[in-house]
């Protein structure tokens, strides 16, 4: 009973902490790092072996930085609409934007900007009420006291040689728990913890660490089952991920970090369906960008996050706080629904915001309108049998003038919390 009782409360726990990212419903992702000077792949261009490791790592010698301007990199991220951003401390290649501690391999120490540049953009962060991300790669392709560097390098086995795995360990601890002190994170972003096992990583330990300092961060799903959510990465998932809380990461083209070669930018329609989706399956999108070396964010992705934020400010109601919309099968697109399950919000693609139609809704609604207009419209029901419990089909017709520019949005206020026919049809 005791240990059920205690079960109990850290579900709560956990639950209370995660309000916030629940209802956050939008973050941005930074990948910024020495491998923008050149354009190369982040930290995988010397490991598969596309570049020598030396010229790799050369290219801090490029990184300036001399247009950074982290108060406007924070308040583009507020106008997207965004709640929280989280930014790439520091990648597989071990090159940190912080000046830690733990060894010289730093932006500050190394390369020409001589100065930490993960200070001020959390300090930006914080004026504007965001909450701070800090990704954070397990494994560091540079050190010494890990595995070789590239993908066919010898590895040494850690029960062969647990001395030196203790003290790769201590130098990792060692940077998160400045992460911790300086920073306090509100969210940790873990990544490279898949070439080894939870109690390799001490993953517990890592968890209880950052936990033990503040009860309230929330740890991604990428520590060997010790973290909060799911984070599915590029692909859409089909069905819903098995955690309570997911995250779909995905970038604005085709990388993370910069690259001169890549001009294949999705379009502020795709971003925005894509980002229907998932908050209609009750997850999150951390939506990528890649600042160049200069500090400056390419303007095609000014631009992406710019329309966002104009559609999220148009359909706030529907997107932030709202919870997962209806099963599959009543609506041929994504929906939300408002926490008392009384309003019910179908988001609408262009094709469908002529004519649409809803399948299974038991109630009535009382007040329907394309949201943003406060142009009320009028649903239509065929097919409901005067003595039959099976609910009709409901209809609505938009007309043009009242078409969203990307997703329209419809407001249906119901008669209650939402009931739905889920049977086979007939009497």
């Amino acid at each position: 009973m005791l240990l059920l009782m205690l079960c109990h409360q850290l579900n709560a726990q956990v639950q209370n902490k995660m309000d916030w990212f629940a209802d956050a419903k939008l973050g941005i992702f930074i990948h910024w790092g020495i491998y923008a000077v050149d354009g190369t792949s982040e930290s995988w261009a010397f490991y598969n072996k596309r570049v020598p490791y030396s010229a790799y790592m050369d290219q801090i010698k490029g990184f300036k930085a001399n247009q950074y301007k982290p108060k406007e990199w924070a308040e583009l991220i507020a106008q997207s609409g965004a709640k929280y951003a989280v930014i790439t401390t520091k990648h597989h290649d071990g090159v940190a934007l912080w000046n830690t501690k733990q060894n010289n391999l730093s932006i500050p120490k190394l390369a020409p900007v001589a100065k930490d540049v993960l200070t001020p953009f959390v300090n930006a962060l914080k004026e504007k009420q965001l909450k701070f991300g800090a990704y954070y790669s397990l494994l560091d392709w540079s050190h010494p006291d890990y595995t070789g560097f590239t993908k066919d390098s010898s590895r040494y086995k850690v029960e062969q040689d647990t001395l030196r795995w203790k003290r790769f360990q201590s130098f990792y601890n060692g940077q998160l728990r400045e992460l911790i002190a300086q920073y306090s994170p509100d969210l940790f972003w873990f990544d490279g913890d898949w070439e080894h096992d939870a109690k390799t990583w001490d993953a517990a330990g890592i968890r209880k660490m950052i936990l033990d300092a503040n009860p309230n961060a929330i740890l991604n799903g990428r520590l060997q089952g010790y973290g909060d959510y799911d984070t599915p990465e590029q692909n859409f998932p089909v069905t819903r991920p098995a955690q309570n809380y997911w995250e779909l990461c995905l970038t604005t083209n085709d990388n993370w970090g910069f690259r001169f070669i890549d001009s294949n930018f999705k379009t502020p329609y795709q971003i925005i369906s894509i980002f229907a989706d998932c908050i209609g399956m009750g997850g999150n999108l951390l939506l990528d960008i890649g600042p160049k070396a200069d500090g400056t964010i390419p303007a095609q992705q000014v631009y992406i996050l710019k329309e966002l934020g104009k559609w999220n400010r148009k359909h706030q109601e529907a997107i932030f706080s709202s919870i997962a919309g209806l099963p599959a099968g009543h609506f041929y697109g994504p929906s939300t629904l408002s926490k008392d399950s009384q309003t019910l919000y179908l988001f609408l693609s262009s094709t469908q915001a002529a004519t649409c139609y809803l399948k299974g809704l038991q109630n009535k609604i009382v007040h329907a309108e394309v949201l943003g207009t406060g142009q009320q419209i009028n649903p239509t029901v065929v097919g409901k049998i005067s003595w039959s419990q099976v609910p009709g089909l409901v209809y609505f017709d938009i007309t043009p003038a009242l078409k969203d520019n990307y997703l329209t949005v419809l407001k249906l206020k119901l008669d209650g919390p939402l009931k739905l026919y889920r049977g086979k049809g007939g009497l």
